[in-house]
């Protein structure tokens, strides 16, 4: 039996069939400091209430497999050091263990899927780093879309990546990749990029309508919907290239690898944008959870 515990809040919105969100939780403990991540973790939570869909944040703490926390679990695991990161590989065994982590994308998937939430909103997806061809870095989030059946509503892969490659990949995993009403896949902290996107969707309506269908079909995996960034919050790519490439350096020539490289690099990119980076991640981060919580409803009438 998987230790499950649900919030207050989820569980009565099990019981009345009221649409539902997933949250990631390293966004909590990894993607910024006490008290602003938890500030900015109830501010996405209150986006998906403004838009008629409960959140449920999913993290591991004490071997319980959380879906939605309590005020005070958020503060709690908020101010947690050392807080594990969760994939694939280790969420089964940090909970077997008793152990405390916040969920990735991958094991946010995850922990949605035991919970039969079908929508999750995050920041940005994993994915192939840089120099993959030596490293063999790349991300289990990419793997994850091809296996569990959850719609992933993100400002595209992370800017850091090798966004061309990345796609290459979910192309062969036969995983959706649908821009929200534009033709060009965003990057991330940008709006746009020079990559075309393979679907284009204009409305959460029809996001919903290709999930189900897919269900229907009875084709694994999710899908991902790339949400871009609102044009005034967007940091432009030409900007940002030469503080990535300068990031990129810096990790390389540290030797940073593995779970430790987008940390490393996105506080680099932080410091080096002068705070603009997290600024720009805030103001997605939040647009997504809007449009993740329009696609739940919508799939709740499909």
């Amino acid at each position: 039996m998987i230790p499950i515990s649900y919030s207050a809040e989820v569980a009565a919105a099990r019981e009345n069939g009221t649409p539902i969100v997933a949250l990631e939780s390293t966004i909590i403990t990894h993607g910024m400091p006490y008290p602003q991540n938890v500030e900015t973790a109830r501010l996405v939570e209150q986006d998906v209430r403004d838009n008629n869909a409960v959140p449920a944040t999913i993290a591991v703490m004490n071997g319980v497999l959380h879906i939605g926390l309590s005020d005070d679990e958020l503060e709690a695991l908020g101010k947690s050091e050392n807080v594990a990161k969760l994939s694939r590989a280790d969420i089964a065994a940090c909970i077997a263990t008793g152990g405390t982590g916040a969920t990735t994308v991958a094991a946010t998937m995850i922990g949605a899927a035991q919970a039969g939430i079908s929508v999750f909103a995050t920041g940005g997806i994993g994915g192939v780093h840089k120099g993959a061809e030596e490293t063999f870095d790349i991300s289990a989030d990419l793997q994850e879309l091809a296996l569990t059946p959850v719609t992933v509503v993100a400002a595209g892969a992370k800017a850091i990546l090798d966004l061309n490659k990345t796609y290459e990949v979910l192309e062969t995993l036969g995983v959706p990749v649908i821009t929200l009403g534009q033709d060009m896949l965003p990057a991330f902290w940008s709006a746009t990029s020079d990559l075309a996107s393979p679907l284009r969707m204009d409305n959460a309506s029809d996001i919903a309508k290709s999930h189900a269908m897919r269900a229907e079909m009875g084709l694994s995996g999710g899908q991902l919907v790339c949400n871009p960034i609102p044009q005034d919050a967007q940091i432009p790519a030409e900007v940002l290239a030469p503080v990535i490439a300068q990031a990129l350096a810096e990790a390389d020539a540290q030797n940073i690898n593995a779970k430790a490289v987008t940390p490393f690099l996105l506080g680099r990119i932080f410091e080096l944008t002068e705070g603009r980076s997290l600024t720009a991640n805030i103001a997605l981060v939040r647009n997504n959870a809007r449009v993740a919580a329009e696609i739940a409803v919508a799939l709740s009438k499909t």
